[in-house]
């Protein structure tokens, strides 16, 4: 049965790349929690997640094109470091946040720098990749009223103030 939106959601997983390698795990102490419905994880996971049954597992396989897309080149864009808030420490591998015309922002990733030269990516990290997750659904329950309001779970294993 499909998750019903605004459901509050209790999962385990381990995520791992083509070649298996762990690139992210919960815990039985601290499970993830989200909203269903509420665009806060890949639609295609949320989807499979909504297939099972308290208490099961499953591994769920999720293409680039249905995780965070292909890899981009035209997401990869040099500038002049004075492009940069003076006194903003660069390093290669370290991710910044730009904004947009709009108010949006938009994280990046420091590629490479050549002299007065950075150069950005704007890609996903996980972009071009295969994902597997190995799902446990451990829970689900309505989300609150201030769990809505604020968009986000609070409590046990979410935000807390």
């Amino acid at each position: 049965m499909p998750l019903k939106e605004n459901q509050v959601v209790a999962i385990n997983f381990t995520l791992k790349d083509k070649e298996g390698n762990i690139i992210e795990e919960t815990t039985k102490d601290e499970p993830f929690l989200f909203i269903s419905g509420s665009e806060q994880i890949l639609p295609k996971l949320e989807e499979n997640i909504g297939e099972m049954l308290i208490g099961s597992k499953r591994t769920v396989v999720l293409e680039p094109e249905n995780a965070y897309g292909k890899f981009s080149e035209s997401a990869i864009q040099v500038v002049n470091k004075s492009e940069f808030p003076e006194g903003t420490e660069l390093k290669i591998g370290m991710g910044y946040y730009a904004n947009t015309p709009e108010g949006r922002q938009m994280p990046f990733t420091i590629k490479n720098i050549e002299g007065d030269n950075v150069t950005l990516d704007f890609n996903h990290p996980l972009a071009g990749q295969t994902l597997t997750f190995d799902v446990e659904l451990l829970n689900l329950r309505d989300a609150t009223p201030e769990e809505l309001s604020h968009g986000h779970v609070h409590g046990a294993g979410g935000h807390h103030h």
